[in-house]
């Protein structure tokens, strides 16, 4: 029996906007941000994003009902413009890639004072600060999953095929890795191949470890990604979608293992669809399971 693991949101629906609720919405990139807001304007919420600009999809600008746009750094800006909103409570979704600390990121003054409280340039302690920092402003940071439905990856088959012996050995060996790389914050996702770590996911993200590892690894890699055993469930939840699988299929990955309860699959039908097409199996695992 799978235990509830210490911090997991609640399974319950959210309950529908009382009228005129707003909720705000830090976006990073990817379909996550676009997918939450469809949801909670469904259940009457109206939304104000915070977009990154080169990270968040301009898409999102056609699902929300105001949209700022703020470079990386720019911390001020951020929570001004939520407050401009009457916003009281946010979510913080999808990802920032960790490559701008080297390249484009101008950090402002609020943001240089968050970043000199900092003991590591890890992921959880910029997030745990900037939310602390938002809480501290009167800014709510509720769960990552808050308003979605149907989005969490449940344990067992997710596919038609299940993962081979041979990958099940693969999988396993990676469940326990990913474990280990997660409790380091390095990241979330390993590829491997005959018991052979081949890749770790570190500042490049997920699917350019999957194109690297299964280059490396050839024909029936197996590509494993939970969450950090301290994860905060505000962000950074794992999350996979038509692209991951799309990546998965360029370098002939035969098997995918996610954490049940604590990883989000986006555009569910269309990941599993494209998954069933290219003979990958996913498999949900449960976060103290023994695959």
């Amino acid at each position: 029996m799978r235990t509830k693991l210490v911090g997991e949101p609640s399974r319950q629906e959210v309950k529908p906007a009382e009228p005129g609720e707003r909720i705000g919405l830090i976006a990073g990139n990817g379909r996550f941000p676009i997918i939450f807001a469809d949801n909670v304007r469904r259940l009457g919420f109206t939304v104000s994003a915070v977009a990154h600009i080169g990270e968040t999809e301009p898409e999102l600008e056609q699902h929300v009902d105001r949209i700022h746009w703020v470079k990386i750094g720019q911390f001020n800006k951020l929570l001004q413009a939520l407050k401009e909103d009457g916003v009281r409570r946010t979510v913080m979704l999808g990802g920032i890639k960790k490559t701008h600390v080297f390249t484009t990121v101008m950090p402002d003054l609020r943001a240089l004072a968050l970043f000199s409280r900092l003991k590591h340039w890890k992921d959880d302690g910029i997030l745990r600060e900037m939310a602390a920092e938002l809480e501290r402003e009167g800014i709510q940071v509720r769960e990552s999953i808050f308003g979605l439905r149907g989005i969490l990856v449940e344990e067992g088959s997710l596919t038609a095929r299940r993962p081979s012996k041979k990958e099940w050995e693969d999988i396993r060996y990676g469940w326990e890795m990913a474990k280990e790389i997660g409790r380091l914050d390095i990241g979330q996702c390993v590829v491997v191949k005959d018991r052979v770590v081949v890749a770790v996911e570190a500042v490049e993200g997920t699917d350019e470890t999957i194109r690297r590892g299964g280059t490396l690894a050839g024909l029936g890699a197996a590509v494993v990604k939970r969450s950090k055993p301290q994860q905060d469930l505000r962000f950074d939840l794992p999350a996979v979608g038509p692209a991951t699988i799309e990546t998965m299929e360029s370098v002939k990955a035969a098997a995918l293992a996610l954490e049940a309860g604590r990883s989000v699959l986006l555009d569910r039908d269309e990941t599993l669809r494209r998954a069933e097409q290219a003979g990958i199996a996913i498999v949900g695992l449960a976060g103290d399971q023994e695959p």
